[in-house]
């Protein structure tokens, strides 16, 4: 029997907010490199809006989280002319290939359109293809925090 995933919004005050928080802080860290992990978790916190800017969601198996992906006015220090952007998409690696992450995408485009947002955009170093096969387009590459990313663009 496959496992059912369930994609739920993440409110500031749900029990699941330290252990996202960490996977982000983890994962992306280094674009703060002075930012503890309770202030991650406090940042992290004010991103968990009710509807539209800022958003975060999880993908649930049963009550526990096993992915993560938000909708946030500005990922990109120095493209502060773009907004909104899709960022923190993370899948645990034991749930990785089994589409986890494309409903997590899906959802965030929901709620940018849903909010009136006719396009919006993100930057990754290395999931362009996941992305192209879910309708973004690239925008520009550049190098970006010691890496090389490609911001891509998504309308309706």
């Amino acid at each position: 029997m496959e496992k059912v995933i369930r994609i739920a919004r993440i409110g500031d005050d749900s029990t699941h907010v330290a252990t996202l928080a960490e996977w982000a802080h983890t994962e992306w860290g280094c674009l703060h490199p002075e930012r503890s992990l309770d202030t991650a978790i406090a940042v992290f916190r004010t991103q968990c809006g009710s509807g539209g800017v800022p958003s975060v969601f999880a993908a649930l198996h049963d009550d526990t989280p096993v992915g993560m992906a938000s909708l946030v006015a500005d990922d990109m220090s120095d493209r502060r002319d773009l907004s909104p952007w899709l960022a923190s998409v993370y899948v645990l690696p034991a749930w990785r290939g089994r589409g986890v992450a494309s409903q997590l995408v899906q959802r965030v485009e929901e709620e940018a359109y849903v909010y009136g947002h006719g396009g919006f955009y993100l930057y990754t170093p290395d999931q362009q293809a996941l992305y192209r096969r879910l309708g973004w387009r690239d925008l520009e590459n550049r190098d970006y925090c010691g890496e090389r990313v490609t911001i891509m663009r998504r309308t309706p």
